[in-house]
């Protein structure tokens, strides 16, 4: 199918693409968390007269460059996903997998949702993706984690390439012997993994912008080289980033036009994208 990223309403995108066509679906929704979500982008220069001090004394002025942001209210945010769902899985493969991202806030909505649509059996894993960065409210325990919700089309039959997944450190490797320790331990369903550093060359200033070595874990595992893979909540356009370094086709949809610019930016070096507004 090619590489496509359609600037358009995900609704008609997904009504209009074949059934049974792509191998992955990967989605981060709003999590309708009833404000404005934003990012403001900064640069640092040296100034004998700044506002910050960094080392050795030495002082920096804060210059604001831009900003984005988009609104994440929704009164009822399973009525706007259930169409967009049920199209999901008509438009996965008979061996298709959907990676769907979300925070606590929604969570239980949403996997109601989505066991009513793909059955319960489908059903077979919660993901947390758990960080430490941030404020740390003393009011409750800190919330530092999101859920991701695997479901499989068919629960007897999925793309799971278990040898392809990245193998992570032994927290203890003295105990299990240098054999093992050097080979690493695979992941469970507790992924330790930081944010988008603030200053990393991933940064692109988007909102909500998640990082690579997540998504990568994902279609490496879910999807193999050649596949399509679809994210309808395209954001910075991470999963297409993923996809084109792991040889996997991509379609990418948002209404965002601060999405749109982000992404342009990101594959302004891909010559085999096809920009589609609909």
């Amino acid at each position: 199918m090619g590489h496509k990223i359609y600037f358009a309403d995900n609704l008609g995108i997904l009504q209009s693409l074949p059934s049974e066509s792509v191998s992955l679906i990967y989605i981060d929704p709003p999590f309708n968390t009833g404000k404005t979500q934003a990012r403001t982008q900064i640069k640092i220069e040296k100034s004998d007269t700044g506002d910050r001090t960094g080392f050795a004394g030495q002082r920096y002025t804060t210059l604001k460059v831009g900003s984005q942001a988009y609104e994440d209210v929704f009164d009822d945010l399973p009525t706007f996903l259930e169409p967009r769902l049920i199209e999901a899985k008509r438009i996965l493969k008979p061996n298709g997998s959907l990676y769907f991202h979300i925070d606590y806030r929604e969570v239980h909505y949403c996997k109601v949702l989505l066991d009513s649509i793909f059955g319960r059996e489908s059903f077979l894993n919660e993901i947390i993706w758990a960080y430490d960065y941030g404020a740390r409210t003393k009011k409750k325990w800190p919330a530092k984690h999101d859920n991701i919700l695997w479901y499989a089309k068919d629960p007897e039959n999925y793309i799971f390439n278990v040898d392809e997944i990245e193998r992570i450190p032994y927290m203890a490797p003295g105990l299990v012997g240098p054999e093992k320790a050097a080979l690493g331990k695979l992941p469970t369903d507790t992924w330790w993994h930081t944010i988008v550093p603030t200053n990393g060359k991933e940064k692109t200033g988007y909102p909500t912008q998640k990082p690579l070595g997540i998504i990568r874990r994902i279609i490496s595992a879910s999807s193999n080289p050649g596949d399509t893979v679809l994210d309808f909540f395209a954001g910075s356009g991470t999963t297409g980033v993923a996809c084109h370094e792991l040889g996997r086709e991509f379609i990418l949809v948002d209404s965002n036009p601060q999405a749109i610019e982000t992404m342009k930016v990101r594959f302004k070096e891909c010559n085999d994208i096809d920009w589609i507004t609909s």
